[in-house]
């Protein structure tokens, strides 16, 4: 009796059995050290996957450069954005735990068919040859594209629920009631890139040379063993777990307030006073008792509505048209917290833009120059080795020594801010094209001056110079990832945690996605105002990747000013609890 006296309940958390979560029993770093590791395996199983998927694309299955580009832009995308599928879910209906664990048997489902695929020939196109340039290459028909299709959108649904599940379920394990808690939940943050960047070093190094040199069956079987593995090494860690209370649907809350705001306001358009009066009532603000209990540490006014967004506080009346559109206090004050965190989101969308080259356009070039390291020759697909490698070198230094540094100089609790974080990324995003700008300069003169423009031959230029451009992207991912995962996890109410935390998985998708829209837009433009396009044929040297990089520096110059913009505007919510 006295050790059960001891052991405290967490409030709104349970274990996996659905019994209360208990207080040193339960969370803590130990729990979210299994998310760590599960998610080095997880990131090894996608990336090793997507890394190379380029050249797969184009050598087995005959799609041509810039299709090859924007299918696995579309792939990636579509499993970043499907990553707010993952943790809608996890907030409103299941939990974090489960959602995980339906999430990685369907990856694995995926990974099995692009496994089957890539192993018999029969499944694949006819090979093709390079000897005959008369005849082009047969492209991937009807249906064996459609396995294709079916294997990656299958990989895609599985790591977008992974993506949506497993950062705010390893983040949950904290305390955020104790400078403690906090301190170690932004570690977790740090961390959580770190592990991303363990995955991704394997995959971009050993996997990728399986698939160049023993064949994409091994490669697709080693994601398929490696994802199978990380599942019951999750549950191992299912004892000492807590995991949050599902909260019901969000986006519901969101769009009740947002219905009964505008509602209100066309309704009352003469009265306005009449809304405030009634807006402000102290008889509106009862909240149910179940609700204040589960969120007894949200730091949301209980009472009267902030000023700010007062357009929402005409969601507050004392009778509704309808009992549905009936809002308390706390729910408008939620919604007002996720619009003003919609604007820090929009603009690392550029950014992420920038980051989809980096899979698609950068193995190209790389692939057309000389990539031996004396007498080993480096696949292409293993570039993201240079981001990876500084990424595991900066982000122990960054929490053992930058952070503690900033905390006595700032005498601040967390020392650098989120928002600092994310602008950090955002400059080194502009410097990152402007390199890439300038390699490729440098790379398409060495193919002229060589004569080598239409040829296969490897350039002789080592594929190193691409590099910087993958150090500067690299560095930008781990200032803007971590600090945008923390910056939503911290800042958003915690019905809405998970799919807040998803959002930093979603502007890595409408980076994607846009990078596709880019390319097409490009090619439309340049295309009607001169005889070739920017980015279209079969062959890269003809290309003129360089101004599209440029673009690409100049869009991201004018998205810092938009986000500074916003930046500068944002209060932090969570500086209350802070003090």
């Amino acid at each position: 009796m006295d050790e059960a006296h001891q052991l405290n309940k967490w409030e709104g958390y349970v274990d996996w059995k659905n019994r209360p979560a208990l207080k040193g029993r339960h969370g803590g770093m130990l729990a979210a050290s299994f998310v760590l590791v599960v998610e080095i395996l997880e990131n090894l199983a996608y990336l090793a996957s997507a890394s190379n998927l380029v050249l797969y694309l184009s050598k087995f299955m005959h799609f041509s450069p810039s299709s090859s580009a924007n299918i696995v832009t579309n792939f990636m995308g579509t499993a970043f954005l499907l990553a707010l599928l993952g943790g809608f879910l996890s907030d409103s209906f299941f939990s974090t735990y489960r959602i995980y664990l339906i999430s990685a048997a369907i990856e694995f489902v995926g990974l099995l068919i692009l496994t089957v695929q890539a192993h018999v020939p029969s499944l694949k196109p006819p090979t093709c040859l390079l000897a005959n340039t008369n005849t082009p290459c047969q492209e991937v028909d009807s249906g064996r594209a459609a396995m294709l299709y079916a294997g990656l959108y299958l990989v895609a649904l599985g790591v977008g629920g992974i993506k949506g599940s497993l950062p705010p379920h390893g983040a949950e394990q904290f305390d955020e009631t104790t400078p403690q808690g906090r301190e170690q939940r932004s570690a977790y943050f740090n961390y959580y890139v770190f592990c991303l960047s363990c995955g991704a070093l394997i995959a971009v190094t050993f996997v990728v040379w399986i698939e160049d040199n023993k064949g994409w069956q091994w490669g697709f079987g080693i994601s398929t063993a490696t994802i199978l593995i990380s599942i019951p090494i999750f549950l191992l860690g299912s004892p000492i777990y807590r995991t949050k209370i599902p909260a019901g649907s969000p986006i519901l809350t969101i769009f009740k307030v947002l219905a009964a705001a505008i509602y209100n306001s066309w309704k009352y358009r003469n009265s306005s006073n009449v809304v405030m009066s009634m807006a402000t009532s102290p008889s509106n603000t009862t909240e149910p008792s179940k609700e204040e209990e589960s969120n007894a540490t949200e730091n949301v006014p209980s009472q009267t509505p902030t000023e700010s967004l007062k357009f929402l506080n005409r969601a507050l009346i004392k009778n509704p048209v309808h009992p549905m559109l009936e809002c308390t206090v706390k729910q408008v004050e939620e919604v007002k917290i996720v619009l003003r965190i919609l604007p820090i989101f929009t603009s690392t969308i550029v950014l992420n833009c920038c980051l989809a080259q980096l899979s698609t356009f950068s193995i190209q070039q790389a692939a057309t120059m000389n990539t031996n390291l004396g007498s080993l020759k480096v696949p292409p697909a293993s570039l993201p080795v240079f981001p990876v490698l500084f990424i595991m070198m900066i982000a122990p230094i960054y929490n053992h020594v930058i952070t503690p540094f900033a905390r006595k100089l700032t005498k601040t609790e967390i020392g650098i801010t989120h928002l600092q974080r994310i602008g950090t990324g955002l400059v080194l995003s502009i410097v990152a094209m402007a390199v890439a700008a300038l390699v490729e300069i440098k790379r398409k003169r060495v193919a002229t001056q060589s004569g080598l423009l239409d040829s296969t031959k490897p350039l002789p230029i080592t594929f190193l110079w691409v590099a910087f451009q993958y150090l500067f992207l690299g560095s930008a991912d781990l200032f803007t990832l971590a600090g945008l995962m923390e910056f939503f996890f911290t800042e958003a109410p915690l019905s809405m945690r998970s799919l807040a935390t998803a959002l930093s998985w979603t502007s890595l998708a409408m980076g994607y996605y846009l990078s596709s829209v880019l390319i097409s837009v490009v090619n439309s433009i340049t295309g009607a105002y001169r005889h070739t396009a920017w980015l279209s044929g079969s062959k890269l040297n003809h290309y003129h990747l360089e101004r599209f990089y440029w673009l690409m520096c100049i869009l991201s110059g004018l998205n810092f000013l938009h986000y500074l913009y916003w930046a500068n505007r944002y209060k932090y919510r969570s500086t209350s609890l802070d003090n």
